[in-house]
């Protein structure tokens, strides 16, 4: 199960940089993506805030707000679905990498950047979005289920005579009264085939008999 299409995907560009801004609009445009562009992490934190993307590609050095703090802040955020993000730098050294791992991000691309290297990494992002949706979406149909559902344990005692069972306050009852009230099942009474036998057909035949009788 797909969750997320192409012209469905909301992807955040921020990058100062305006070359390189425009040149990843644009491809990402012309893939078919639905692209917010900012020129700073305060306008990036603010467009995150107001309407969370799926998708973000940050540059790491920006005024206001660096990438890295950006994504501390986003990955702190109790959201109804991921964002992935990927780092956008000229950084190339390992610690570097491991720094903006380590602050959320999970993908990391080095400047000048390859567009086809791009294109690729964001096919990425998107499979780990739907993957992450179709996982959150079975967690809501099994905890919608869960909730439907009481499980009745524990030792019940019931009447060896009369059938019925003693809750915990100590009260005799019905035992469909009991499970209706520990449970959402709701009874619809009938006759077994032994009942009917035993107990009905008698009254039926001497019903019947009483009848004959009087006419």
């Amino acid at each position: 199960m797909s969750f997320y299409k192409k012209k469905d995907l909301k992807i955040l560009v921020a990058e100062d940089d305006v070359i390189s801004r425009k040149l990843v609009t644009s491809s990402l445009q012309k893939w078919g993506y639905t692209v917010t562009a900012v020129e700073d992490g305060g306008k990036a934190w603010a467009q995150v805030q107001s309407d969370l993307p799926h998708l973000a590609i940050i540059d790491w050095m920006m005024p206001e707000m660096d990438g890295i703090e950006l994504c501390r802040k986003i990955r702190k955020l109790k959201c109804d679905y991921y964002t992935y993000i990927i780092i956008l730098t000229s950084l190339s050294e390992l610690e570097n990498i491991v720094s903006g791992l380590d602050a959320g991000a999970d993908d990391y691309m080095t400047k000048p950047f390859n567009l086809k290297e791009l294109r690729a990494r964001i096919n990425v992002g998107l499979r780990v979005i739907n993957l992450e949706a179709n996982l959150n979406h079975h967690v809501r149909k099994l905890q919608e289920a869960l909730n439907k559902v009481e499980i009745l344990q524990g030792l019940l005692p019931i009447c060896c005579y009369c059938k019925k069972v003693r809750d915990d306050k100590n009260y005799w009852q019905q035992v469909e009264t009991y499970i209706s009230n520990h449970s959402e099942l709701q009874f619809s009474h009938g006759v077994c085939p032994e009942c009917f036998e035993k107990y009905l057909k008698p009254q039926i035949e001497k019903a019947e008999q009483e009848s004959k009788q009087k006419n």
